[in-house]
């Protein structure tokens, strides 16, 4: 039995915390809390240890608190650290290597520079070995999470015959539980977005892929636009679509008017945190004009990267064969049973 603690507990971290309890491989020895808010309420009442760092515990009097952080990451095999922005280069420096402790990282944090937390982005689909034995692994943003899914299986089947791959991303302004930030009547552009390195950094530095980053007003997911030239004749609409018919979280779907129809449908059958986990392509948005392909899906931002987490916890923790560790990781999100259950419902007839 392995014993994992999840250093935070907001939007990634409370999902994380949430799905593994029930890994029946692990013990989740407690979650790590940087403010006392209701979070904490929640966090106890689900039955977890709450830890904070040891220079705050005052501030955390009036809740059962069970110790300090760095007594947490002393007393387990691996920590998921799910902790505000920018904190997890700090807790690497100052907590996890003067433990010896390993760590999964977030995709708020740096793979490059000073700050650098990681020299790996992971990827299930992409580079699910190249784990093993890591003492920190940084796992992708949803958008870096999603490209990956799209283009992985693209490279497989068409390899050099792809010239270039052109992505608009549309960015969700914020997760849909952070209600404190507002919603500005806006739309924003990124200049030097991290996810062309950061895709690059596990696909390969040569891979032909050009990135533009915009943030729109919305909580409801992400939307990527991605245009894929070919060397030749682009393969048709339903060669692009077999493609991922039994693709792991990927689900193709038709007649969609917008995010929200999809998140909709989610809460209504009662997936978890009205998450979908996946990928989905909108399929009559596909199209094909002389040597391009032009994709239009739609990213879960925070609800795909947690079963990429438990990916990534199977290859450092048991060094699982990949195979193996998708069943398992299906035993807790069924995904598959998602995808059948999306494409149904949004089926083009």
């Amino acid at each position: 039995m392995k014993r994992v603690f999840v250093n935070g507990y907001g939007s990634i971290g409370s999902r994380i915390a949430q799905f593994i309890a029930d890994d029946k491989d692990i013990t989740v020895t407690g979650i790590g809390k940087y403010s006392p808010d209701e979070k904490v309420s929640d966090a106890l009442s689900r039955g977890f240890n709450v830890y904070v760092p040891k220079s705050r515990i005052e501030d955390f009097k009036n809740y059962r608190i069970s110790g300090s952080i760095e007594e947490a990451v002393s007393n387990c095999d691996l920590i998921i650290d799910a902790s505000p922005g920018g904190l997890g280069y700090e807790n690497k420096k100052t907590i996890y290597e003067p433990l010896n402790a390993r760590a999964i990282f977030q995709g708020g944090e740096k793979i490059t520079g000073k700050k650098s937390v990681a020299h790996l982005i992971f990827n299930s689909r992409v580079n699910y070995e190249g784990a093993f034995d890591k003492q920190f692994v940084m796992q992708g943003s949803c958008n870096v999470t999603g490209m990956g899914r799209i283009i992985q299986p693209l490279k497989e089947k068409y390899g050099k015959r792809i010239k270039r791959l052109d992505a608009t991303l549309l960015r969700r302004w914020a997760d849909l539980e952070d209600l404190k930030t507002p919603i500005k009547d806006s739309i924003e552009w990124t200049r030097n977005p991290h996810h062309d390195d950061d895709v690059k950094s596990y696909m390969g530095a040569d891979t032909p892929l050009f990135i533009r980053v915009f943030k729109v007003p919305t909580r409801q997911m992400h939307v990527h636009l991605m245009d894929i030239r070919f060397d030749g004749k682009a393969p048709s609409i339903s060669e692009i679509t077999e493609i991922y018919k039994n693709e792991y979280g990927v689900a193709t779907l038709y007649g969609v008017k917008g995010t929200k129809d999809i998140r909709d449908f989610a809460d209504s059958t009662k997936f978890s945190f009205k998450d979908t986990n996946m990928i989905h392509i909108h399929a009559d948005l596909t199209e094909v004009q002389d040597d391009t392909v032009k994709i239009t899906y739609s990213d879960d931002q925070t609800g795909i990267v947690v079963p990429e987490n438990h990916l990534l916890m199977q290859a450092m923790l048991f060094k699982r064969d990949r195979q193996e560790a998708f069943r398992h990781t299906e035993e807790l999100f069924h995904m598959n049973e998602k995808k059948k259950m999306l494409e149904e419902h949004f089926s083009p007839t």
